[in-house]
């Protein structure tokens, strides 16, 4: 024995673990969107939940990611505690898969040549080479990511390799033999040291790996072995249950203790079947035997599926000791904290789910934003003290869920691999702030309709009538911004843009009208200052609405995303005529309905168009 055979041995052990953590991060970033639907879809069926446990376990090599993103699903209220039960338990089994395909190395493929394409030996330089051709050439949408999983198989067997090349010569200075000798005399070390090793690596998986490339040594035993795939179990759970704790509710950390109580139950029935099989001599061929690689599979895949299949009956206990040992804390809750909830970052390494809670919590936004705007104009008719409270806390409501989700999308930036994913999330980063500015004009609105009740300023009847045809213009401004947001609707965003140019001149008209009855004496000449002031804050609604439009307009059409100015060109300039045929129509219907108004000048007086409204609304 040398260094050299350690340095070695510790090399492909890294490209071991770097291998399984690519295909694994790979294989969630591709398939995100099909988690996300499958395991929100789970029945009150704990066998049907079982098997999608194990069929997603098995898609990204890992039980750890699965228990988190039903934890996640858990915290966000999509899925029940209950529901979750069968998942955390097929996620178990559906780890073992990983082991079985390890077990290529022993395949002996003498006298059949095509048995020698499915060795690690020639697995592994056939998944880089494919999967290197997919990075450089880009074949199809997501070449790239398939690229990857192939990338992190071939580099996933090609450090498996070289451990078993590096094992087989320390084999030789006989420090291996002793290691696992002494393992066999004591099953407790052994059991400490599976739980430390998948604790440390976070990986059932990766541990019970290194367990197969050390078997080709041919010195483990049955009896050194089976204690260490029982610590296993604990270490892996453990670890998960730590990464589901932080900073979630207690809902989402029970599935941790569920995962953590099922693996201490399936240790005990492991050791007592064991043992009983030991003493009765059922095991005395296998006992001193040399193990391979596929008999640690087969040990690891018919230890958690016995258990699985023995203890499924009883995942309700499971359930009610968790809910006895982390109980849930009373406290004052947010109005929208069920939707702040949904932005767990254990949902990073599934960008579907993670944009969804994004998108989830920027409608509630803009729903407390636009109901504070049609509040906001119920005061400036009759001024309400508790009306206007209740759009201050409501406001209060807005910028925590403005300040949890910046938070959330900076966090889950340096996550995302896919070029389509990072722009939904640099449209959900504009409109977060947009949404957030919709509020402050609503609160602004609000606040000049104290003043004017404070100060007895009353606005006239002729002002009034003329702020419910502003108000009728912002409705459908706003009508238009939801479904343009809600459903990535191009044609609702591109219908926008007229409404707006409409209520600038339609401002322009209210502020020549509001000039001319302060001459007569109608109104009231200390409201000018709130009047004017209203009139820029429902301009700038209308330039929040805008850039809402442009930035969906962006996202359908990234060619966009460094012309705007050029957009906006095009639309005012008078080229394009859609946006000339809905401006003629909402600019027929808004300013007739403003002529009619008792002392409003005819409206063919006022027929001046407004400059172009800034992209940013101001």
């Amino acid at each position: 024995m040398d260094i050299f055979n350690v340095i070695s041995l510790l090399g492909g052990l890294a490209m071991f673990l770097y291998g399984m953590r690519l295909m694994g991060d790979s294989l969630k970033e591709n398939s995100s969107g099909t988690l996300k639907k499958a395991m929100s879809k789970v029945t009150n069926n704990p066998l049907k939940a079982f098997v999608l446990g194990l069929l997603v376990t098995a898609l990204i090599q890992s039980s750890t990611a699965t228990i988190v993103i039903t934890a996640g699903l858990v915290g966000a209220g999509i899925l029940t505690l209950h529901q979750s039960l069968g998942i955390i338990v097929g996620a178990n089994v559906g780890t073992t898969v990983t082991g079985q395909i390890i077990r290529l190395l022993d395949i002996d493929s003498s006298g059949v040549t095509w048995l020698r394409f499915l060795q690690p030996s020639t697995l592994a330089p056939i998944a880089l080479v494919v999967g290197i051709i997919l990075i450089m050439t880009g074949l199809f949408k997501n070449s790239r990511s398939i690229g990857n999983i192939a990338i992190g198989f071939g580099i996933l067997f090609s450090g498996l390799l070289n451990m078993t090349g590096a094992v087989n010569s320390l084999a030789e200075s006989g420090i291996i033999d002793n290691l696992f000798a002494g393992l066999g005399r004591n099953p407790f070390v052994g059991y400490a040291t599976g739980a430390g090793v998948a604790f440390m690596l976070q990986s059932s998986s990766a541990t019970i790996g290194i367990l197969q490339a050390f078997s080709s040594t041919g010195m483990l035993m049955f009896r050194s072995i089976y204690s260490v795939i029982m610590g296993v179990y604990l270490g892996d759970c453990v670890t998960t249950a730590i990464v589901i704790s932080i900073g979630s509710k207690a809902e989402a950390r029970r599935v941790g203790l569920v995962n953590i109580l099922f693996n201490l139950s399936k240790t005990l029935l492991v050791l007592i079947g064991v043992t009983a099989a030991h003493k009765l001599g059922l095991l005395d061929k296998l006992w001193d035997s040399p193990v391979n690689s596929g008999v640690i599979a087969n040990t690891n895949t018919v230890f958690n599926l016995g258990c699985a299949l023995a203890l499924l009956p009883v995942l309700g206990v499971y359930e009610k000791l968790s809910c006895r040992i982390i109980k849930e804390k009373p406290a004052k809750q947010s109005k929208y904290k069920t939707v702040t909830d949904t932005l767990n970052p254990v949902f990073f390494n599934t960008p579907a789910l993670a944009l969804q809670s994004c998108y989830k919590t920027l409608l509630a936004m803009l729903g407390a934003a636009r109901g504070n705007i049609e509040k906001a104009f119920r005061l400036l008719k009759t001024y309400d003290n508790a009306l206007h409270s209740e759009i201050l806390a409501e406001e209060n409501e807005v910028d925590r869920m403005t300040d949890c989700l910046s938070k959330y999308m900076v966090e889950f930036l340096p996550h995302l691999q896919i070029e389509g994913h990072v722009a939904i999330l640099n449209q959900y980063y504009k409109i977060n702030s947009e949404f957030e500015r919709l509020g402050d004009h609503a609160v602004n609105i609000a606040a000049y309709a104290e003043t004017l009740h404070k100060n007895n300023t009353p606005f006239s009847a002729s002002a009034l009538s003329e702020l419910d045809v502003i108000e009728g213009v912002i409705t459908n401004i706003l009508d238009e911004t939801e479904q343009t947001f809600a459903k990535r609707d191009v044609e609702a965003a591109e219908r926008i843009e007229p409404l707006v140019q409409v209520i600038r001149d339609i401002i322009t008209m209210c502020r020549k009208n509001h000039l001319k009855r302060m001459s007569t004496g109608e109104c009231n000449p200390y409201a000018d200052t709130s009047f004017t002031d209203l009139m820029v804050e429902f301009q700038r609604i209308g330039g929040v609405c805008s850039n809402v439009g442009v930035a969906t307009v962006v996202r359908v059409h990234p060619e966009l995303a460094d012309h705007e100015h050029l957009y906006f060109e095009r639309l005012h300039g008078g080229g394009d005529a859609s946006f000339n045929a809905e401006y003629d129509r909402a600019y027929e219907k808004y300013v007739s309905m403003l002529g009619k108004q008792e002392g409003s000048p005819a409206a063919e007086e006022m027929t001046a168009p407004a400059e172009p409204l800034p992209a940013n609304g101001e």
